[in-house]
C-alpha cells in the first residue's frame, strides 16, 4: 500500500497539516494518518489525547469544515485518522486553496483558482457575464449566417429568420441580467481576443523544428473554424490528383470532415481561462494540433475515442454550434474523426495529454502511400516539399495572368485560379517580398507590374490544359452542361471554370449556341 489520492501519511502532527485536510476537502475528500511514516508503517504519535481535542476544533476555527479523528491501533501502534469529506463550497486556508491531485496537494492559482471557483459554484467559463461589452458591440454578419445556419439544418426553427439579434442572445442564453456572458462575446464578436487572452488559432508550417511560415485566425468562433480550414486545404497541405473517368478526384492528407470535428472540438472545448492558443502543426509527415484544456476528473485520455456521454467544458458556446447544425449532441466527435479516418485508409490518430495534464495533443499521421505518391519522382534532384511545389504553381500562374491582364484585381484572381482570397493575398505578398511584382497607382484603379517573368521548367506545367481537356471532353459528351454543373465534375471553382471557357473561346477551341438557358456548346477543336 502507498500514499494515493485518498491517502496521506505524516509521522507527527504539525498544525501546517491542516493544509493537507484543506485539500482533501476541496478534491474528492480523504484520511490523513498521523503516526506513519513514508512506508506506512505505525510510528506512534506523542500527546495523542489531545490532539484528540485540537485537531478538530482547528480545523472548524481554521478551514470553517468538520473533521472525524479517530484513534486506531496497528502491529502494536497507535496512530490517528483524520477522516476529511469532500465539500460542495471552496475551502481555504489563510486565503490559500489547497487542492489533492493523485498523492500530492498544490496551491490554486490563476487559472487553475478561476476554473475550481467556477466549479465550485456551479459554473462554467463561458457562462460568465462579461462587462464593457454590448449588443452594439456584436457583429450582425454573424448573427446573420447563425440564424441561416440553423435553419439549415433544421436544429432551429424557420422564424429564427425573422428574430432580431437580441432575440437570438435570449434563445441561445446569453444573457444574464444586464450584461452579455462570456460566450456571446466569443460567438458574435468580431474580436474576441481584445476581451480573453490568446482567444485566436495559430497555423504553422514546419521542417523539423524550424518554423517556416506561420498564420495567425482571429475572429468570432464560427469564423475561425471556417479560415482555419479554408488555410488548412489551400495552402499548408496539397490534394493528390487522380481521375475515376473524367471525374477529378482530390485526396488530402487528412481527410476534410475529419479535421473539421477536430478544428471544432479544439475551439469548442479549449480552457480559454488558460493564455495558450491553439496551435496547429503542420509537418511533411504529420499534423498536430495542441489545445489547452481540461478532461473530467474521471475520464482518462486512452477513454477519448471510446463511448463517452458528452461533456462540453464550455457548454453554452457547444449549445450555439449544435443549434448552428456543426456539432452533434452525442458526444461523437472524437469517435466520429477515428472513424473516418479508417474509412479512408488512413492512420488511425492519436490523442496525448501533456505532463501535468494542461493540455492536449492530437496527431494525424499521413498514410505512407501518401507520403510515396507526394514524394519526388526524381531522388536525383533537390526535393521540394509539397506546400512549396503547390506555392510556386499557383505564383507561377498568378505571374502569368497579371502579364496579359496587369488590371486584375486580387478577388478576380482569385476565381480565375481556384483559390481563396486568402490565398491570393498569401501569394502576392511572396512575389511582391520577392520583387517578381509592384502595384502602381491606387488600389481600385491601378495595375500590377511583373518585374520578373515566369521561369520555364525542365517539366513544363501542364495543370491548366488539363483541366480544358476535361473541359472539352465533358462538353464533347455532354454539350448541354451547365458552368455550375462543370464546376462540380472537375473539383473547380464556378470562376475557374469561366475563367478556362473564356481562354477556350478565345483560342477558337468552343463556342455556344442558343440562348444561356437552353442552348449547347459545340466543340470545334
Amino acid at each position: 500500500m502507498s500514499e494515493s489520492q485518498n491517502i496521506e501519511w505524516k509521522e507527527s502532527w504539525r498544525d501546517e497539516y491542516l493544509k493537507w485536510v484543506c485539500g482533501f476537502a476541496n478534491a474528492q475528500g480523504g484520511v490523513l494518518e498521523i503516526g506513519k511514516n513514508d512506508r506506512g508503517e505505525v510510528v506512534g504519535v506523542k500527546n495523542i489525547l489531545r490532539l484528540l481535542e485540537d485537531i478538530p476544533n482547528k480545523a472548524q476555527s481554521l478551514l470553517g469544515i468538520v473533521v472525524d479523528v479517530n484513534l486506531k491501533s496497528e502491529d502494536g501502534g497507535e496512530y490517528l485518522e483524520i477522516a476529511v469529506d469532500p465539500y460542495p463550497n471552496p475551502i481555504s486556508y489563510k486565503g490559500e486553496f489547497h487542492y489533492r491531485s493523485g498523492s500530492t496537494k498544490q496551491v490554486l492559482r490563476g487559472a487553475a483558482l478561476s476554473r475550481f471557483l467556477l466549479q465550485k459554484y456551479g459554473r462554467t467559463w463561458d457562462d460568465v457575464p462579461l462587462p464593457g461589452v454590448g449588443l452594439k458591440d456584436l457583429d450582425g454578419r454573424v448573427f446573420d449566417e447563425f440564424r441561416q445556419r440553423g435553419a439549415d439544418s433544421e436544429r432551429l426553427p424557420l422564424d429564427i429568420l425573422e428574430e432580431s439579434d437580441e432575440e437570438v442572445i435570449e434563445r441561445l442564453q446569453l444573457r444574464e441580467a444586464d450584461f452579455l456572458k462570456r460566450a456571446a462575446v466569443m460567438l458574435f464578436h468580431p474580436a474576441p481576443d481584445r476581451f480573453v487572452m490568446e482567444a485566436y488559432v495559430k497555423i504553422g508550417y514546419f521542417r523539423g523544428s524550424e518554423l517556416l511560415y506561420q498564420d495567425i485566425v482571429e475572429g468570432d468562433l464560427f469564423t475561425q473554424v471556417n479560415r482555419t480550414m479554408d488555410l488548412l486545404y489551400t495552402k499548408y497541405t496539397k490534394a493528390l490528383i487522380s481521375y475515376d473517368g473524367v471525374y477529378r478526384v482530390e485526396t488530402f492528407p487528412v481527410p476534410r470532415e475529419a479535421m473539421r470535428e477536430a478544428v471544432i472540438n479544439a475551439i469548442i472545448h479549449r480552457d480559454y481561462a488558460s493564455p495558450t492558443t491553439i496551435q496547429i502543426r503542420v509537418y511533411d509527415d504529420r499534423i498536430s494540433i495542441w489545445n489547452a484544456v481540461q478532461l473530467p476528473p474521471e475520464w482518462d485520455v486512452d477513454q477519448l475515442t471510446g463511448e463517452l456521454s458528452s461533456k462540453p467544458y464550455n457548454p453554452r458556446i457547444a449549445y450555439a454550434f449544435f443549434r448552428a447544425g456543426m456539432i452533434e449532441a452525442w458526444g461523437r466527435g472524437i469517435r466520429r474523426i477515428v472513424d473516418i479516418c479508417k474509412e479512408a485508409g488512413n492512420p488511425t490518430p492519436k490523442w496525448e495529454l501533456e505532463p501535468g495534464g494542461d493540455g492536449l495533443w492530437l496527431r494525424f499521421p499521413f498514410s505512407a502511400a501518401y507520403q510515396v505518391l507526394d514524394s519526388p519522382v526524381d531522388s536525383a534532384t533537390t526535393p521540394k516539399t509539397t506546400q512549396e511545389t503547390t506555392q510556386e504553381t499557383t505564383q507561377e500562374q498568378i505571374l502569368a495572368l497579371l502579364e496579359s491582364e496587369p488590371g486584375l484585381t486580387q478577388r478576380i484572381l482569385a476565381e480565375h485560379i481556384g483559390i481563396t482570397l486568402d490565398g491570393v493575398k498569401y501569394h502576392l505578398t511572396k512575389l511582391r517580398a520577392a520583387g517578381a511584382i509592384r502595384h502602381v497607382g491606387s488600389a481600385r484603379a491601378g495595375r500590377w507590374e511583373v518585374l520578373k517573368k515566369t521561369t520555364p521548367k525542365t517539366t513544363p506545367k501542364t495543370t491548366p490544359k488539363t483541366t480544358q481537356e476535361q473541359i472539352l471532353t465533358l462538353l464533347k459528351a455532354e454539350p448541354k452542361l451547365t458552368q455550375r454543373m462543370l464546376a462540380e465534375r472537375i473539383g473547380l471553382t464556378l470562376g475557374g471554370v469561366k475563367y478556362h471557357l473564356t481562354k477556350l473561346r478565345a483560342a477558337g477551341a468552343i463556342r455556344h449556341v442558343g440562348s444561356a438557358r437552353a442552348g449547347r456548346w459545340e466543340v470545334l477543336k
